[in-house]
């Protein structure tokens, strides 16, 4: 097996000018962390007292120490990740009492999200998916805006209405409803992957209304007001409004992390309503009948509540349902879980791991998959 490239660096016994070299050469390609087969060498340079690789892997620490190159400010680590892999992670470094956490300044690859970014590291095998790049040739659906009046809210809802590029009156759409609308198009692409997906009949024809909350700690943990505004109001006013199919297998909800558990307890208390749930890395906290402390903190109680009432008298709330998670994140075990006992209930599940954390990334690099399971279009349908 060839040797690492850190190692190589290591056994020349190294100066400052050797390590000038090193990270010319990978830097300027880019290649900052270091991939070769399935070993990933992070690197910092500078003075510190201590640097730790920060990153969310489940199973590991959370801080992973890097060690100093010995005669040199040059620190390393190295993880071994699976092919396919994307993570995402910082550096914190140490000067006496100062702690700071920065992203990898080798490193051009970022990660955005709503609480701000941080580096990413693409494994061997791991390629943006090329359908979440604008597509010159798909033809470009319509974002338009709309103010719905929610009582049960008590406010006026914003949403963001997509219509694709054929759309006609004279035709019925199936309509998709996207929780955290706004972020699904800001940081997971999501009109430009539903533009391309529809292009090359990956997908059939959507309609779909991305919808933001005002509380969302508070509006998505199984609550029932969000229920009513989603399934009594928003729904309703939008079949009056436009062309849609209008029953069960026209009508699919789709939600991550906390939008996932709003999107399965909205169908929960509508159980004849919707078709198709997609739901990503679900914040399908429980505890089992040993465990009293989820360890989510107070922000989770209302939804252990309805989960382990979930779990305990499964219902069927949907035809078919879309579960994915990554294998890097907490949530894994849980949404493991939970898929037998939504088969349980009488339903259709596909259930996809990733090799991905808690990102917007892994959701959208799911999105293929999940919304040509919920709406095939004819080219799946013709080649399944």
């Amino acid at each position: 097996m060839k040797r690492l490239a850190i190692n190589r660096l290591r056994e020349g016994r190294p100066d400052a000018a050797a390590v000038d070299r090193f990270l010319a050469r990978y830097r300027g390609r880019h290649e900052v962390p270091i991939v070769e087969g399935d070993r990933c060498t992070f690197l910092w340079r500078g003075e510190a007292d201590a640097v730790h690789l920060v990153q969310r892997i489940v199973g590991l620490p959370d801080k992973i120490a890097m060690r100093r190159l010995w005669g040199t400010d040059l620190w390393y680590v190295v993880l071994e990740l699976p092919a396919g892999s994307r993570i995402n992670y910082q550096l914190e470094v140490r000067h006496g009492e100062h702690v700071e956490t920065t992203n990898d300044p080798l490193n051009p690859k970022v990660s955005y999200s709503p609480v701000g970014t941080s580096s990413v590291c693409f494994a061997h095998g791991y390629h943006t998916p090329e359908w979440t790049f604008p597509d010159p040739d798909a033809r470009p659906g319509e974002l338009t805006e709309l103010v719905v009046r929610s009582r049960a809210l008590r406010r006026d809802t914003r949403v963001r209405l997509y219509l694709p590029a054929r759309f006609r009156r004279a035709t019925t759409y199936p309509l998709l409803v996207v929780h955290d609308g706004s972020d699904f198009l800001q940081y997971a692409a999501a009109k430009t992957v539903l533009d391309n997906l529809i292009h090359r009949l990956d997908v059939a024809e959507v309609v779909v209304a991305f919808v933001d909350p005002h509380d969302r700690l508070a509006e998505y943990a199984n609550s029932a007001v969000h229920a009513r505004y989603v399934t009594r109001e928003l729904v309703p006013h939008l079949e009056a409004e436009l062309p849609l199919v209008a029953r069960p297998s026209g009508r699919c909800l789709l939600g991550s992390s906390f939008g996932a558990v709003a999107a399965l307890s909205t169908a929960y208390r509508a159980p004849d309503t919707y078709g198709s749930l997609v739901l990503m890395s679900g914040s399908f906290v429980f505890t089992d009948i040993a465990a009293a402390d989820h360890g989510g903190g107070p922000v989770f109680d209302p939804v252990v509540r309805f989960v382990n009432r979930y779990r305990e008298r499964p219902r069927r709330v949907a035809e078919r349902m879309f579960v994915s998670c990554g294998v890097y994140e907490p949530l894994i075990t849980p949404n493991r879980s939970m898929v037998h006992t939504f088969e349980s209930a009488g339903m259709v599940v596909r259930f996809q791991q990733t090799r991905d954390g808690h990102s917007w990334e892994n959701w959208r690099d799911s999105l293929r998959d999940a919304l040509s399971w919920a709406y095939p279009g004819p080219q799946k349908l013709f080649y399944e």
